[in-house]
């Protein structure tokens, strides 16, 4: 059999578990390019590689090509993705071992949260949105602004912010929330203070009158200059150039991006008082250290949580909302 079909098998056999379409593109993506590495060693179209042929020497040759302009990262995730691969042609008897052992990838380093630079960052920027900083061709600073605060304000990965849509905006005025499917094709569901919601509805009525039309229902959330459907490197791009014309560029560690603003709403909170278990519902985390007591907390508490983030008294004053009672 060749690679490619095994690829294909492979991905749908996968199906069943009800992977996220953005987790299976990962997938593809992962097998593909280390499948176009593999065929440069060995000077042939990718479609003709069989699995006979997926040697440790030929896989390490390629994983060392792979990493050359790649973060451990990524490296990981790939080596991950093709041992899961071995591992469904081993169980099909389409191969008689897994030779991802024999292949070298990064050592885990432990995990360090990458939030904003600087203790007034996080209000620099949104001041500087809330002024049009970005200078564009077509400027859209409500579309900007709305982004990098929901970011900043409810923590979102960044799949799960591009999978939203209108309809995942609910509840009652003063007590929206918003439904997110995350990791594991589970679904949590995020308190948004006043402020916020102000800030998407402002954005949603400049979407209306730039493209003579209302979104509803299952519209995406968030969308380029086009009225399409964001997607991952159109949010990087927004996000990289926000930083820039924030003049915060500086400020943001290596690699992070959007995830630099979910590492800041989680420090935000810890330091504001939040507990760990409150926390750990607002990011979507399946668990929290082995140390640490899994406890469900109330819608309440969840969006008390969300309250306490100092971030919200920022983004206020900005959009002139009143704070909740508590």
């Amino acid at each position: 059999m060749t690679v490619t079909d095994a690829i294909t098998e492979y991905l749908t056999a996968r199906q069943p578990q009800k992977p996220s379409p953005h987790t299976l593109a990962a997938y593809r993506r992962d097998l593909n390019t280390l499948l176009d590495h593999l065929a440069r060693a060995e000077r042939c179209h990718p479609h003709q590689l069989h699995i006979s042929d997926l040697t440790p020497p030929l896989l390490r040759h390629a994983f060392a090509e792979f990493a050359t302009d790649r973060a451990p990262t990524s490296v990981t995730r790939a080596w991950s993705t093709w041992n899961g691969f071995f591992g469904f042609l081993v169980s099909t008897n389409l191969t008689d071992g897994n030779p991802m052992p024999a292949v070298p990838r990064p050592r885990p380093k432990p995990h360090q949260p990458k939030p904003l630079i600087g203790e007034d960052t996080p209000e620099q920027l949104l001041a500087a949105l809330a002024a049009g900083c970005r200078r564009a061709r077509d400027p859209w600073p409500q579309r900007d602004f709305a982004v990098l605060a929901l970011a900043l304000l409810t923590g979102l990965r960044s799949a799960e912010m591009l999978d939203l849509t209108v309809d995942s905006l609910g509840g009652r005025p003063g007590e929206r929330r918003i439904r997110v499917h995350g990791k594991g094709n589970t679904t949590r569901s995020l308190p948004i203070e006043p402020p916020l919601e102000a800030l998407i509805d402002d954005y949603l009525r400049s979407r209306t009158t730039r493209f003579d039309h209302t979104p509803t229902g299952n519209d995406a959330l968030l969308v380029d200059n086009r009225n399409r459907a964001l997607r991952r490197g159109g949010l990087q791009y927004l996000v990289r150039q926000c930083y820039k014309h924030a003049g915060i560029h500086d400020r943001v560690a290596r690699g992070t991006l959007v995830h630099a603003l979910r590492h800041t709403f989680a420090t935000r909170l810890a330091e504001d008082g939040a507990s760990v278990t409150e926390i750990m519902h607002l990011l979507g985390h399946a668990a929290i250290t082995s140390s640490q007591t899994y406890i469900d907390t109330t819608a309440a508490a969840q969006r008390d949580a969300a309250r306490s983030n100092r971030t919200y008294s920022t983004l206020r004053d900005l959009t002139q909302t009143p704070s909740t009672p508590t």
